[in-house]
């Protein structure tokens, strides 16, 4: 589609885009990645990659092993 396109039509959507970003509220990151590391921290207890899941509750675990006759 962009290669249908005029130079000038594409510079214009890029005008467009950019004038949409920035009315974007923008954070400095000493605010925001505090924030991050707040709520990461608060959600780690409820995260299985870090404190694994239960054997019972892991759908994922062997039904049963391999043998060989």
């Amino acid at each position: 589609m962009a290669q249908e396109l005029s130079e000038k039509e594409l510079l214009k959507m890029e005008v467009e885009q950019l004038r949409k970003e920035v009315k974007n509220p923008r954070s400095p990151i000493s605010k925001t990645g505090k924030e991050i590391k707040d709520y990461v921290e608060a959600e780690a207890g409820n995260d299985p990659l870090l404190k694994g899941i239960p054997e019972d509750k892991n759908p994922f675990k062997e039904k049963a092993g391999c043998t060989l006759s």
